[in-house]
């Protein structure tokens, strides 16, 4: 009993998940769109015709009175015999091409299909607005007719309706003689008819082909037994392509669009489904005090929402309270320097008005100076007429040059607030910094990682940034491949992030080997987190880098190769000797090699380290060689025209005795611009042991231009160099994306240092360690590293 309980309680909660999302009642007659949404029949096609497609030829709703046998004459004695004719919807998914007539005109839209003749244009595409997925949905040229009726969506309809009794209007018989209709008892599945008892056996006569017509309880919409293909009548969909994620008849699996696809048994894609659809929903139900514990956060979060809301509405209102006070404030300073300015300058025209009109002719001082001028007694009038020659100068003056005491038009006092009202226009709440951009340039992995970015010039600034970083192909969250082992790797190897960064750049260290890590970076203020930065992915060196600087101290040719105070950089000239000998040559020029090597001796491990060569350099070989052999060509230099010191060729003395050995040397050279791979020889006895890679990642597997003995590439930014001493084995990258270039053997019964070789003029730059960046570059003593227990010396 209590499950009984427990499935009508369930039943009752299911109509918020069988609403049409276009009328939002209860769906009828679904259909799946390409989207795996369904929705109504009726829906889907009027909106279809409101957005200007042609309107589709449907049948009516199957509880509509059209539709209801029941409805009809009741004068009628018994219905007649129900002839096992297709449903309406089946003639509509079915209907092809059909001739214009009156009664049924020739539509393009749902049920039928127009064709198309010779020479017109291309069909038309239908697009339907799928409310859910917030986007046009393609439905092709057929429209609606390649939608397959969804009758899993309608049985569950069909119980829910039972369950909470919204069916509660009986369905009567469709062959009773009315008034002494009977309800019904059975449905026929095959006859598409509700009958009573007597009815169902009335029609259904044991011993005839309709005794074994399937009878179902009775409905008002019924439906097909099996889904049938829409484009092939009456062929059933027994496949299932996982690439295309449509059901598939017999036929539609011959069509070459299903060309190695992977296309399975229609049972076996329903047993995989419904399990995980149950490991889904077991999960999600072990899971329910994580829900429960979720809901109530979330409840709270809404609850925080309000309130919060309310201050922000405080905030907002006090701010721009603040601003009109300080606005008001402002406004009753300016108006009292302006009305200060107004009366200063009026008392001075008002001064100066009635200057002018002291020299009026019935003014006070034309009366006084004619009395003046009555005056006889000459030193009386000396005296006295002083003062008045003094006003009548001045008077004159500013007759003749006469100027306003004072500017009336306040030019000055005019207020530009284009600014501000431009700052008032912009005024919003704070926003979030955008996602900044990933500097590609200065990023890179070596000894550690160095991530450097930017934000765009219209974000907002940004207090600090979060990095976060993780190894590819494990999954966030713990689940990952390779089950409990993934998943600890997983837990391992999550996101994993660095809070608080100051500036625009940050170094990651204890990193793994020879794995891609993927990082994005988000800029943080007062409003909060903003958005991730583009993911880049970045490739750890496939070995622990070697750090060491250029060795001076062995005899370089100081008027042709030039090294860096630092030590981490050289380049070689043509020195005056060369030109000596440029100057007697007409048809060639002897060129000479420059070698130069690390300040390091390898004798164990593996090592890693990059460098840059200028794209300008004439040719320059970067490799390894064992240190006995780069003292011997220091102390007996040879031209490059002797292969018995071709650093590429393997000729020394050793090698022309034992030809099975590993060469000396190992070089790649590059110049102008390009970098030369040779090609791997499967002879025994070729005395080149260095070989191009032939997996999967290699790059002379390219189409570049190739001869007999190697292809040529573009040179790449930075060139890594890989040695491994115990396998006498040397791998070139491109140290930008950690892709190997080529392969080569060299002899490790030594110590092997780094080695460069100039020939011509060019530049080198050892790569920086991201450790060293902010740290004083000291040149290092010799050094070698060794094995232990070994009492190797150093060279």
């Amino acid at each position: 009993m209590e499950a009984l309980v427990r499935i009508s309680s369930n039943m009752k909660s299911l109509e918020q998940e069988l609403h049409c999302s276009v009328c939002k009642d209860i769906v009828k007659q679904p259909v799946v769109l390409p989207c795996q949404h369904s929705v109504c029949l009726m829906c889907a096609s009027e909106v279809l015709v409101a957005n200007g497609y042609p309107p589709p030829d449907l049948p009516p709703e199957p509880n509509s009175p059209a539709s209801t046998p029941n409805t009809r004459s009741p004068r009628q004695l018994r219905r007649p015999t129900p002839k096992a004719e297709q449903r309406p919807i089946d003639r509509v998914l079915r209907s092809g091409p059909h001739p214009p007539s009156p009664s049924m005109p020739r539509s393009p839209g749902y049920g039928t299909y127009q064709g198309r003749r010779r020479k017109e244009g291309p069909p038309l595409v239908m697009m339907f607005p799928c409310i859910p997925c917030g986007q046009d949905v393609e439905l092709g040229e057929k429209g609606l007719t390649d939608c397959l009726r969804n009758l899993t969506l309608e049985r569950i309809v069909e119980r829910y309706r039972h369950t909470v009794s919204l069916g509660s209007v009986a369905i009567m018989c469709q062959f009773c003689k009315p008034p002494q209709t009977l309800e019904a008892t059975k449905g026929c599945a095959d006859c598409r008819s509700n009958f009573c008892n007597e009815c169902f056996k009335l029609y259904h006569p044991w011993g005839t082909p309709r005794a074994q017509h399937e009878h179902i309880p009775p409905t008002l919409n019924f439906r097909p037994k099996v889904l049938t293909c829409p484009e092939h009548d009456q062929e059933k969909l027994q496949f299932y392509c996982r690439s295309c994620q449509r059901l598939l008849c017999p036929l539609c699996k011959l069509r070459r669009i299903h060309t190695g696809h992977k296309i399975l048994p229609v049972a076996h894609a329903y047993q995989a489904l419904k399990e995980k659809i149950t490991k889904e929903m077991n999960y999600i139900l072990s899971n329910q005090d994580t829900v429960l514990a979720q809901i109530t956060q979330l409840e709270s979060s809404i609850t925080q929402t309000e309130v919060n809301s309310v201050s922000a509405r405080e905030q907002l209102a006090q701010s721009i309270r603040d601003l009109t006070a300080a606005l008001a404030e402002r406004h009753s300073s300016l108006t009292q320097a302006l009305e200060a300015t107004r009366k200063k300058r009026g008392e001075a025209l008002s001064a100066q008005v009635a200057e002018r009109r002291g020299l009026m002719e019935h003014a006070g001082l034309m009366a006084f100076t004619q009395e003046l001028l009555k005056e006889t007694d000459q030193p009386c009038f000396v005296q006295a007429a002083r003062q008045t020659h003094n006003r009548f100068s001045k008077a004159i003056e500013n007759l003749q040059h006469f100027t306003l005491a004072a500017d009336p038009s306040f030019r000055h006092f005019q207020l530009d607030v284009t600014k501000e009202l431009k700052l008032l226009t912009d005024l919003n709440f704070i926003q979030a910094p955008l996602a900044p951009v990933i500097d590609t340039q200065h990023t890179l992995a070596y000894d550690q990682l160095f991530l450097c970015w930017r934000l765009p010039q219209e974000s907002a600034p940004a207090w600090h940034y979060s990095v976060e970083y993780r190894r590819r192909g494990v999954v966030p969250g713990g689940a990952s491949r390779g089950g409990i082992r993934g998943g600890l790797a997983a837990a391992r190897w999550g996101w994993q992030r660095l809070d608080e960064v100051s500036g625009t750049s940050a170094v990651i260290d204890r990193l793994e080997m020879d794995s891609v890590y993927v990082l994005r970076v988000r800029g943080c203020n007062k409003a909060g987190y903003g958005e991730y930065s583009e993911e880049v992915y970045l490739h750890t060196p496939p070995a622990p880098v070697l750090n060491f600087y250029l060795d001076s101290r062995w005899g370089l040719h100081a008027d042709r190769l030039v090294v860096s105070k630092e030590q981490r950089c050289a380049r070689s000239v043509p020195g005056l000797s060369l030109l000596q000998a440029a100057d007697h040559a007409l048809t060639s020029c002897h060129l000479t090699s420059d070698l130069l090597v690390g300040d390091v001796a390898i004798t164990q491990g593996r090592h890693y380290w990059a460098c840059s060569v200028e794209p300008g350099s004439y040719l320059v070989k970067v490799g390894v060689g064992l240190e006995s052999k780069l003292q011997e060509w220091f102390h007996l230099p040879q031209d490059m025209a002797s292969p018995r010191y071709d650093p590429d060729s393997g000729h020394d003395s050793g090698a022309e005795d034992a030809l099975d050995s590993a060469p000396p040397f190992c070089f790649l050279t590059m110049g102008m611009g390009k970098i030369y791979l040779p090609q791997h020889n499967n002879h025994p006895h070729h005395h080149h042991s260095s070989h191009g890679i032939g997996n999967r990642d290699s790059i002379t597997n390219g189409n570049g231009p190739s001869s007999p003995t190697g292809v040529t590439y573009p040179l790449p930014p930075r060139l890594g160099v890989c040695l491994d001493f115990e396998k006498g084995r040397v791998t070139f990258y491109d140290a930008h994306s950690l892709r190997p270039l080529w392969e080569g053997h060299v002899d490790c019964s030594g110590p092997v240092c780094p080695a460069f070789c100039f020939i011509g003029g060019g530049a080198l730059q050892l790569q920086e360690l991201v450790a060293n960046r902010n740290a004083d570059q000291t040149p290092v003593r010799r050094v070698t590293i060794q094995a232990r227990g070994s009492n190797l010396n150093n060279n």
